[in-house]
């Protein structure tokens, strides 16, 4: 009998044990999506992480805007990083699963076009210059510099860029040939802005686009190809002044997570957004993307909090759209 007692012992005491282990277990968030904001929501994760002595785990992913959404909208993750705003055909996937979201701009980026330190020729690009080399006519045909721009050298043109799932791929190809997902096939392609580092780093007739937090990370190996928008305007580099003075045109845009909203009703979700919207700010200075104004991120935590559920983009990504233009939108949200 004695024995008896204590094995149903040991087994309550597995019992609570097994199920205090599923429930730490169960403090996970699940977050994948865009690799441009990767650095802003792995930030806050460490940091969020720490806050909470590790109780709580936060997992980032990186799939692309467009492989998140999958996720996201399959129910399969909590959060998801997005380079642009939601498209139509997401919203629709997401409303035929059920899965209802906020939409949560987190920063603005200067989408960065870099070059190899060494080339001493090429100082600035016109949209027309940079449309001539990635727009779909040019595959397989516009393979020299000199073909762009009768003043550039004869030399071969070797070329880095987002791949088809990445928001970047889609807001840079809007931006510059004027039609998303529009764009030569024959480069370099890749949802891991590290691999495209390294690509544009190790070759001086390289060129290639990516999130302004890659660059400055990596100035040492990389050069950034001030824009010119449109003929008669200055060439404007990309840093926080010239996407706050909005001068840093087209490839300025805002950034975002969008939050299941089934997820929130979980503590440890609602204890992450909540950390995000006081602390993401600091971060994004931090990672060296360009904070939103401190009203932007209390406008968003009233809109979870009074269940504001949706996009203001009507899932068409735009280009062009300064920080001043966005504030207005969402409060009318």
């Amino acid at each position: 009998m004695f024995k008896q007692s204590k094995l149903v012992s040991a087994l309550a005491i597995a019992g609570v044990a097994l199920f205090g282990a599923q429930a730490a277990q169960a403090q996970v968030i699940k977050i994948d999506g865009s690799s441009t904001v990767y650095p802003i929501t792995e930030a806050v994760a460490e940091e969020f992480q720490k806050a909470k002595k590790n109780a709580i785990k936060v997992t980032v992913g990186i799939s692309g805007t467009g492989g998140g959404f999958k996720k996201f909208c399959r129910d399969e993750t909590d959060i998801s990083n997005a380079s642009r705003p939601i498209a139509a055909k997401e919203m629709e996937a997401c409303r035929a699963a059920g899965v209802e979201y906020f939409e949560v701009p987190v920063a603005f980026d200067a989408l960065t076009v870099v070059i190899n330190p060494k080339n001493a020729w090429l100082k600035q690009a016109t949209v027309a210059e940079l449309k001539k080399l990635w727009e779909p006519e040019a595959q397989g045909k516009v393979t020299h510099w000199n073909q762009v721009n009768p003043a550039w050298p004869n030399q071969p043109i070797k070329l880095f860029g987002a791949g088809a799932d990445s928001g970047t791929f889609d807001y840079f190809t809007e931006a510059i040939v004027g039609k998303s997902k529009s764009s030569r096939g024959d480069f370099t392609a890749s949802e891991d802005d590290n691999v495209l580092v390294q690509g544009v780093a190790g070759d001086v007739n390289a060129i290639g686009y990516f999130g302004y937090a890659y660059y400055a990370e990596n100035t040492a190996k990389l050069k950034a190809l001030p824009i010119v928008e449109k003929e008669g305007k200055p060439a404007v580099a990309p840093s926080e002044k010239t996407v706050l003075d909005g001068s840093y045109q087209p490839l300025s845009r805002p950034i975002f997570i969008y939050v299941n909203a089934k997820s929130l009703s979980k503590p440890e979700v609602k204890k992450f957004v909540d950390f995000f919207m006081t602390e993401g700010g600091k971060m994004a200075s931090e990672v060296k993307y360009v904070p939103l104004p401190a009203e932007a991120y209390k406008m968003a935590q009233d809109h979870i909090n009074k269940g504001k559920k949706g996009t203001v983009f009507g899932g068409k990504n735009e280009v062009g759209i300064t920080i001043k233009e966005l504030l207005a939108r969402e409060a009318k949200m």
